[in-house]
């Protein structure tokens, strides 16, 4: 019964998706004689955590029940009061947690203020679910810096556009639907200057549901090229939009670009570009705790040759495009050797209709 009530635990922490960041997602039940009592979630950042929301919701005193938590309770005083404690006052009897809270302002500490006070603890019922769920928490917790996604779309032979430059539309129409879902839980949206000036993207988040969350739009642009008429421009004052430029831009333009509402991101340069991993650690100091990338071939290599890149998505459409000149996912100079590759593991697949999903995370050294 432990693992059925952690898995509703799970279950009610993927309901803040898209709304927590960056605050992880969990989940919390409370059992008492062998029946839930009490459910809640993380539903929004600066909100309630799951335990208090569990209690409050309760249909009768938590005293002596047993509660399944999805991560470690807070021991610090954030944006709310500290979880522990409240569990303590509450005197639950027994904790279930699944994983520890990686961040360094608890890191065991939940536990021990439980354990002092006589609470049974266990720890690691289904951990790396748990861990699954929240890998953008841990990362940017641990590191300061953003989860980075690359999301592509291919045909079947790997081309991202025809010979004349064309890509729309290459997967289906359910995997695009797919693309939005993500759009909503990522808090950035990366993309060259190449693309905008291609395609003139508005990079927002379109689900059926209507319940859309934005994510701030990240542009890389190392000269400032981004032009004034663009979507992205002309629609920054209602979505979040960042240039991420350097010294080259002339301030002029810059000028101009604030005036509209895009917000100037001046960042170092290595090799006459932006310098990427700076940009990473300065959207990281924005509170940006993960990023989906979809951009074109060359910043899709800079990110993977320069290790930035957590986890990889690709929509494979049983389509032939065909054409030395046609563009593929990844450019850039590209590996010689092939024991040099870029290596994907914990790698699965998922039909969309017609097109499949191939999803991997980039494999350390």
């Amino acid at each position: 019964m432990d693992t059925i009530y952690m898995e509703r635990a799970l279950e009610l922490a993927k309901k803040g998706i898209g709304k927590t960041n960056p605050n992880p997602l969990v989940g919390a039940v409370i059992v008492k004689d062998g029946v839930i009592i009490g459910e809640g979630y993380h539903q929004e950042y600066g909100g309630p955590h799951a335990e208090i929301n569990a209690i409050n919701n309760a249909s009768m005193d938590v005293q002596g029940a047993t509660m399944y938590v999805t991560l470690e309770p807070c021991s610090h005083y954030g944006k709310t009061p500290p979880c522990a404690q409240a569990l303590v006052d509450h005197q639950i009897k027994r904790l279930v947690i699944a994983m520890k809270d990686p961040n360094p302002k608890v890191a065991g500490k939940g536990i021990a203020i439980l354990e002092a006070a006589g609470i049974q603890v266990d720890v690691g019922l289904l951990k790396e679910e748990a861990e699954h769920i929240n890998e953008i928490f841990i990362k940017y917790i641990t590191r300061q810096e953003p989860f980075v996604l690359l999301k592509t779309a291919m045909t079947f032979d790997g081309k991202i556009a025809t010979r004349s430059g064309a890509s729309q539309w290459i997967s289906n129409e359910r995997s695009r639907q797919y693309v939005h879902q993500l759009r909503n839980q990522y808090s950035a949206i990366m993309v060259g200057i190449n693309t905008v000036l291609t395609d003139n993207p508005s990079l927002t988040t379109r689900l059926d549901s209507g319940d859309n969350h934005h994510p701030t739009r990240v542009i890389v642009d190392t000269y400032g090229r981004l032009p004034l008429e663009s979507k992205l421009v002309q629609t920054a004052n209602i979505v979040p939009t960042i240039l991420a430029t350097t010294k080259f831009a002339k301030q002029d333009t810059m000028n101009q670009l604030k005036e509209k509402g895009v917000q100037i991101l001046m960042c170092e340069v290595e090799e006459n570009h932006v310098d990427l991993k700076d940009l990473m650690k300065k959207l990281g100091g924005k509170e940006i705790d993960s990023i989906m990338v979809e951009g074109g071939a060359t910043l899709n290599y800079s990110l993977l040759e320069q290790k930035l890149v957590d986890k990889v998505i690709t929509f494979v459409a049983p389509k032939i495009f065909g054409g030395r000149e046609a563009p593929t996912p990844v450019g850039g100079i590209g590996i010689a050797n092939p024991e040099n590759a870029i290596q994907l593991t914990n790698i699965r697949i998922v039909p969309f209709e017609e097109d499949i999903m191939i999803e991997g995370y980039v494999k350390g050294e």
